[in-house]
């Protein structure tokens, strides 16, 4: 009997230590991506359900006291929504603005004057590129939709180009470049610096959406589109005359200034010397921290772009006010999804799932290797669930849990071949699938055989340029 009451004292312990319900690392990764992915996929669960979902599952059978399993999904919620949900909220504030104001018509209304009608192919996936920075993927493609069929109808031909070239250059920085909800929660999960961020996003996916126009003109030469007649949803082209836009300047104002403001401040954390040191971007480093702060520089960008609006449309306060608060209510569920990625993400971390993967698949989570296999993962999570920006976040939080403190090259590329992953294998399960054939009036087999492969095609360009950029400039 003594020893029957030794083993009730040690299966007492264990419960309290939370040791009874303890899994191999592996095995709660693999709890927490069925998780999500079945959610998503077969219970049509919202992602943020599905992600706190995750986490709660993944912590619970994550060894520990039981105390601080949930206080651990909420604290790594609190952390993740605290560094990117300020700068999401502002982000939809400018794109709402530029939108309305007409700031967004003007952008390409400058790239087809500067490169005219006959490289309209090129002018719409730069206005794409351009415009996906701080407007959602969405957004951007049913602004220019119209301009695409306006452009069919004066040259005749290349319809299919214009749309393809559209969601190249659009998907290629919605992936890649903040402050996209993507990007910046993948920045904040792998602790990459915001303007490095930007700046190398920007690198990678330039030749990305330019390998997407390539490949647009190389299957336009082979497939033709005509645009069909009154496509639902599809607003006339904002071409109301120059009175009606605002300046160049003025219109991308909001995308240019905290571009500036915050690669300033990277540039000085990485010039600056020593306290003391006479150099001037030493002397500027204190005030670089302060305007390329990104929450200050969205913020100020979002009164330039909310006071074009209101000069361009002599909007009124209430309808300033309306706009503002039409744009946080879309931003308040990207916050969530995103902040429940961090929750996620934090309990990977705890379920010490690096070290354990690192030991089954030896260098998985060093070296170059880490590459491959951030991509690999997020495609296969992309190709599961549809949502990019969910395959981002899940990846990086996995990423997150593994890798060790140096690598051979930044952090950086670790979040650009997560990005450019996420763009390889969208199909129906994808709203991206849906907005370009159903705004574009494209039939469904033909979007397969065109939006599917131009994405693949950004980031498959994207991963080489980030193998590329990883060898010849490490950045460590």
């Amino acid at each position: 009997m003594p020893t029957s009451g030794k083993t009730e004292a040690t299966l007492a312990e264990n419960l309290g230590a939370g040791k009874i319900l303890s899994m191999p690392p592996a095995l709660l990764l693999l709890a927490g991506i069925v998780t999500v992915v079945g959610a998503i996929v077969l219970l049509r669960l919202n992602a943020f359900l599905a992600l706190v979902l995750a986490a709660i599952v993944v912590s619970l059978l994550t060894p520990g006291d039981p105390a601080v399993k949930i206080t651990r999904v909420a604290e790594g919620f609190g952390r993740t929504a605290g560094s990117i949900g300020i700068v999401i909220a502002l982000a939809a504030i400018i794109g709402e603005a530029m939108t309305r104001s007409g700031a967004a018509d003007r952008i390409v209304a400058g790239f087809v004057s500067l490169l005219g009608e006959k490289r309209g192919a090129t002018a719409l996936g730069a206005t794409g590129f351009v415009l996906s920075i701080p407007v959602f993927f969405d957004t951007v493609f049913y602004l220019l939709v119209p301009l695409a069929r306006s452009m069919r109808a004066r040259t005749g031909r290349d319809y299919i180009v214009y749309l393809m070239a559209i969601a190249g250059g659009a998907a290629a920085t919605h992936t890649l470049v903040p402050p996209t909800p993507g990007p910046l929660a993948v920045a904040a999960a792998l602790g990459v610096d915001l303007g490095t961020m930007v700046l190398g996003g920007f690198a990678v996916a330039l030749p990305g959406a330019v390998a997407a126009l390539a490949f647009a003109r190389w299957t336009g030469r082979r497939l033709t589109i005509e645009p069909p007649d009154g496509l639902e949803g599809v607003p006339p082209a904002m071409s109301q005359g120059a009175g009606a836009h605002p300046s160049l300047l003025a219109a991308a104002l909001p995308i240019i200034l905290p571009v500036l403001l915050i690669s300033s401040n990277t540039l000085a954390v990485s010039l600056a010397g020593v306290e003391g040191d006479p150099s001037i971007w030493t002397r500027f480093k204190p005030y670089g921290a302060v305007i390329g702060n990104a929450n200050f520089a969205l913020l100020l960008a979002s009164a330039v772009a909310i006071t074009v609006f209101a000069r361009q449309r002599r909007a009124s306060r209430d309808e300033v006010g309306r706009l503002t608060e039409t744009s946080l209510a879309g931003a308040g569920m990207i916050i969530l999804i995103t902040a429940a990625g961090g929750a996620f993400g934090a309990s990977l971390q705890a379920a010490q799932i690096g070290p354990a993967i690192q030991a089954m698949v030896p260098g998985a989570g060093q070296g170059f290797a880490v590459l491959p296999l951030a991509f690999g993962v997020s495609s296969l999570i992309k190709i599961a669930q549809g949502s990019s920006t969910v395959a981002m976040i899940t990846t990086a939080g996995m990423l997150a849990a593994m890798l060790p403190d140096t690598l051979p090259f930044h952090r950086l590329y670790v979040a650009t071949a997560i990005g450019s992953g996420s763009l390889v294998g969208t199909w129906m399960n994808d709203s991206g699938f849906w907005v370009f054939s159903k705004m574009g009036g494209v039939p469904e087999l033909t979007t397969l055989r065109t939006w599917t492969p131009v994405a693949a095609v950004v980031g498959v360009t994207a991963m080489l340029t980030t193998l590329l950029l990883a060898r010849l400039l490490p950045l460590t």
